[in-house]
């Protein structure tokens, strides 16, 4: 299968910044930067970097970041789901999971994480894949952030839809087991039925159930 790869630029200015969104990036371009000290939502700063290089080289692989000057303040990932996931057992090359997307607190007004993913969906670059994310209470700053945990469902939820992605029903256990996670979807219009097919039934695994 064919991953669209297209780089892609724009900037943001907000008084004195000028804030750089790009990508996706190579492992080389990427290692131009370092990552902002606020940048630590899943691991140390210079931790996820290391990850986010491996993810950069994977051919599936995409990280799109937002930068002042050659501090990356956000970033948004795309790979394969984990194998440790049920979203991995169809070995569906067309099915990429929107892994992580984070903001450092003092750049978290500026609707960066909304045009990151804009530019990650830009230019037809996912319309042969179904891209989902799930989305877990418990990885949400909810002490930065100040809101309680429907109202960031609520911002998260929003966010993706703004590209198009829409709330699919699942039996997975993890996200049955708290109201406010969820698993949002959007199907590219050039998917085969036979994949969509294929994702169905990943989603349900206990039918019984319905």
């Amino acid at each position: 299968m064919e991953h669209k790869k297209v780089y892609q630029s724009h900037t943001i200015h907000r008084l004195s910044q000028s804030i750089v969104l790009e990508g996706p990036l190579t492992s080389e371009h990427f290692r131009a930067y370092t990552m902002h000290t606020e940048l630590d939502a899943f691991r140390r700063p210079k931790d996820q970097q290391v990850a986010l290089l491996e993810i950069a080289d994977l051919p599936e692989g995409r990280i799109l970041i937002a930068r002042d000057a050659e501090t990356i303040v956000g970033y948004v990932t795309f790979h394969y789901p984990d194998e440790m996931e049920r979203w991995s057992e169809g070995s569906l090359d067309d099915l990429v999971e929107l892994g992580a997307i984070e903001v450092a607190n003092a750049y978290r007004s500026m609707g960066i994480g909304k045009q990151l993913i804009a530019l990650a969906f830009a230019n037809g670059q996912f319309d042969n894949t179904i891209v989902f994310t799930t989305e877990y209470y418990w990885h949400w700053d909810l002490q930065s952030s100040g809101l309680n945990v429907w109202q960031y469902r609520k911002m998260m939820q929003s966010l993706m839809e703004s590209v198009g992605m829409s709330l699919f029903a699942t039996d997975d256990p993890e996200i049955c087991s708290h109201p406010a996670n969820c698993l949002m979807v959007k199907i590219g219009h050039e998917v085969p039925h036979s994949s969509i097919v294929r994702f169905d039934r990943l989603r349900f695994q206990r039918r019984i159930m319905y």
